[in-house]
């Protein structure tokens, strides 16, 4: 990198200087810690400060954020007003996103990237008391990051006005789309004024959000970083075949004996969030839960915990984990396998960021199969399989989820060097391809002798026949009546 140049008061990284940035962008990028533009910066900025409309497709960690917040920021400079007055600073820029944790990461980002630029920001979303946010509006905003639901709850009540919106910024639009904001989201741009520049990105461009983004979008410029729907390239895949009713306590093995400390779990509800976190928290392991249903505070606590390694487990619906952004993130585990092969994408986008690696682990059972071939079909590869020893599923269906390629059972990595046990009672300790000797199963907590016991043609016991009761007597002994003549009474 070329020797650094100072402009005025501020010095210029010559790693961004291309870019055509202002110099007290630059100095903020320098105080940051960024040298050189990631490839998505190096081929939005320039554009987005064109003017173009932008459709990009890149994946979370690269740098995305400040591909369209650095620009954005430099096109509303001219507009920078040192005056308290409201009206000097109406809303020109609206960013939306589909979640409370996307929406602080990107409105944090605007604040550090502009902190040389005298433009103001707000943030908006659900779960708080409006009055603050009412107030902070009523002071004037240049740039609104917003999301949908909550951004029209101000719209009613007449707290925003967007007649001076020049930028439109939809973030990961995909997921606002998968989560049903799409009515929103035209309500909203319907408010907005006709000339004005919209930039969409998402880590995936599914052929329905193109189409949609061509009625949004005017001659947009197409940026694509990584293949469509591709999932990071540093992360390893690896899944564990599991038995359904085995896969808390394969999950609890793997965290104890690989002495994982830092883990991203996934649940498809939010009861089942809550179940899981407590169930492994009886485990001793340390474990919390984030969803929707929890308010912004109590998902604010959770996440710092998290991140400050007081928690080993963090226990995460699609929704919530969405925008969450934690530094050098090791695994992701997909305890429920997502329904949309897509959200397999997001899900490990939390890990393998800023050019670290990551791991991506998924519990599949049996009824994951349909679910698993259609993720494989939309990465392009078939995830290496291994089986644990004592959690695999009936030999019934072992073969079909072990497929072709599938690697020999073998214990997890921080006990290789040890004796082949696991910690869950005997059969554990059982080689994966040696028979099992009788009385050495795995006991089931809740076991049913009647639903335990393999059928066997010829060997159910007879039944007594039924005796009917005095109900079912009586009415036989009735005679049923003709259908329209009724009956004859016997001759006395």
């Amino acid at each position: 990198m070329r020797a650094l140049c100072t402009t005025g008061p501020f010095v210029i990284s010559s790693g961004f200087d291309a870019l055509g940035l202002a110099p007290p962008l630059l100095q903020a990028v320098r105080e940051l810690g960024y040298q050189q533009p990631t490839p998505v910066q190096e081929q939005a900025i320039p554009l987005v400060l064109a003017g173009r409309d932008i459709m990009a497709g890149a994946q979370t960690g690269t740098g995305k954020t400040a591909a369209f917040a650095l620009p954005t920021l430099q096109r509303l400079a001219v507009h920078a007003s040192s005056s308290a007055s409201p009206a000097r600073h109406p809303v020109r820029a609206l960013v939306l996103t589909p979640t409370r944790e996307l929406a602080i990461q990107v409105h944090e980002s605007f604040r550090e990237y502009g902190r040389h630029v005298p433009l103001r920001s707000a943030l908006v979303y659900g779960g708080v008391d409006m009055n603050a946010q009412i107030a902070e509006l009523r002071r004037g905003v240049e740039i609104l990051v917003a999301t949908p639901g909550r951004l029209l709850d101000h719209v009613q009540n007449k707290t925003v006005m967007f007649n001076q919106v020049s930028v439109l910024i939809l973030d990961e639009a995909d997921r606002m789309l998968d989560m049903g904001f799409m009515p929103d989201i035209k309500r909203i741009i319907a408010l907005l004024p006709p000339v004005r520049q919209n930039l969409m990105w998402s880590a995936t461009f599914p052929d329905e959000i193109r189409r949609l983004a061509a009625t949004i979008l005017k001659d947009p410029a197409q940026i694509q970083i990584a293949a469509r729907n591709a999932p990071a390239e540093l992360v390893t895949h690896v899944l564990h075949p599991v038995a359904r009713q085995k896969k808390r306590e394969l999950l609890a093995y793997l965290i104890q004996t690989r002495g994982l400390k830092q883990v991203l779990v996934f649940c498809g509800t939010r009861i089942g969030a809550n179940r899981l976190a407590h169930q492994l928290r009886k485990d001793h392991i340390h474990a919390d839960a984030i969803h929707g249903d929890k308010s912004q505070g109590e998902r604010e606590l959770a996440l710092e915990a998290f991140k400050a390694g007081k928690t080993t487990v963090l226990v995460a619906t699609d929704v919530a984990s969405r925008g969450l952004d934690i530094e050098s993130l090791p695994q992701v585990i997909n305890f429920d396998i997502p329904r949309s092969p897509e959200d397999y994408v997001h899900r490990i986008g939390r890990t393998g960021r800023a050019g670290l690696t990551g791991e991506a682990i998924s519990l599949v059972a049996p009824e994951d199969l349909e679910s698993l071939a259609a993720i494989e079909n939309l990465i392009r590869r078939k995830i290496e399989r291994v089986l644990v020893p004592g959690f695999g599923p009936d030999g019934t269906t072992i073969a079909a989820l072990m497929g072709r390629d599938a690697v020999p059972a073998r214990e997890p990595r921080a006990r290789e060097s040890a004796r082949p046990t696991a910690p869950q009672g005997p059969a554990a300790a059982q080689r994966p391809n040696a028979p099992q000797r009788a009385g050495t199963q795995r006991p089931h907590k809740h076991s049913d002798p009647i639903f335990s016991t393999p059928y066997v043609p010829g060997l159910a016991p007879q039944a007594p026949p039924a005796q009917p009761s005095a109900m079912h007597a009586r009415r036989r002994e009735r005679p049923v009546a003709a259908l329209l003549g009724g009956l004859k009474r016997a001759a006395g």
